[in-house]
């Protein structure tokens, strides 16, 4: 994502030098970080996800930054379906129960088929937590995710669409619902999870950002440039390859979207008790 954004930039200002350096690590929270610390004069921008920009505030007892204070957002530049996948075989009716497990468990989300207590692997970020495996997770990498499923290591996984729709091809799993409001128009054969009688909407999204503080003449105009590249033709028919979709908010939308996850996720963080460190 970073470097389609780049791309666009360099062919808007030529006489401009631009850098793309990864920064993986911390569930994302090295890279944004590094963002946040940026002295804050729009020469230093980052593109994050749902986790360090809001939910991790959430699981971690300390994060080297705060998200409402120390990052500015620019603009949301994608969403992306995140899916339900199950190895096929003989499934029935799939229950979310969140006290049917013994005492002990009785406080956690997890998923019992036939009554039986299941494996869920999810990769790291807000998707450990879409709802219906926020106790019973792995924190795996979406190809480890997909491989355990597979291998029935773990009976489903929850985990963006790209790294699923392959597999889904071959037979080797099979998606049971998008965690969408609406059906995604690159699965449209695929139900929602709300369709299916579960009450969850979540969505895997990405976002521009730079350091807070940054003048908002800066962000304005860099979030507006962002914005109309996305927008562009070619640059959306790279995106739906990955099935992403472009969005392009203003700044002000984007903080209340990482606003609002902060304050849908806290109720399922504090009742299930999770905390990372």
């Amino acid at each position: 994502m970073a470097r389609l954004v780049v791309e666009g930039l360099q062919q808007k200002y030529p006489g401009s030098a631009f850098l793309v350096e990864n920064k993986p690590g911390a569930s994302g929270n090295l890279g944004t970080d590094a963002v946040a610390k940026a002295a804050p004069d729009g020469s230093t921008l980052g593109v994050s996800i749902g986790g360090p920009l809001a939910i991790n505030i959430l699981l971690f007892s300390r994060l080297p930054y705060d998200p409402r204070k120390d990052i500015a957002p620019v603009t949301q530049l994608v969403s992306q379906p995140s899916v339900l996948a199950v190895k096929p075989g003989a499934w029935g009716q799939l229950c979310c129960a969140a006290d049917c497990g013994p005492e002990n468990e009785s406080r956690q989300i997890q998923f019992c088929f036939n009554r039986k207590w299941l494996a869920v692997a999810s990769c790291h970020g807000s998707h450990r937590l879409e709802g219906w495996c926020t106790a019973c997770a792995r924190a795996l990498r979406p190809p480890q995710a997909v491989t355990a499923v597979i291998r029935n290591d773990a009976q489903m996984a929850c985990l963006p669409a790209i790294s699923v729709t392959s597999q889904a091809a071959a037979g080797a799993v099979k998606i049971l619902a998008v965690s969408t409001v609406r059906r995604s128009p690159y699965l449209p054969d695929v139900p929602t999870l709300k369709e299916a009688g579960v009450d969850v909407e979540a969505d895997a999204w990405n976002g521009l950002i730079a350091p807070g503080n940054s003048p908002k003449l800066i962000i304005d105009a860099i979030s507006r440039d962002v914005a109309e590249i996305i927008r562009q033709v070619e640059v959306r028919e790279k995106l739906a390859a990955q099935l992403m979709e472009s969005v392009g908010s203003s700044p002000k939308e984007l903080r209340a979207r990482m606003d609002g996850e902060i304050a849908r996720w806290a109720p399922v963080i504090q009742a299930a008790s999770v905390k990372l460190n």
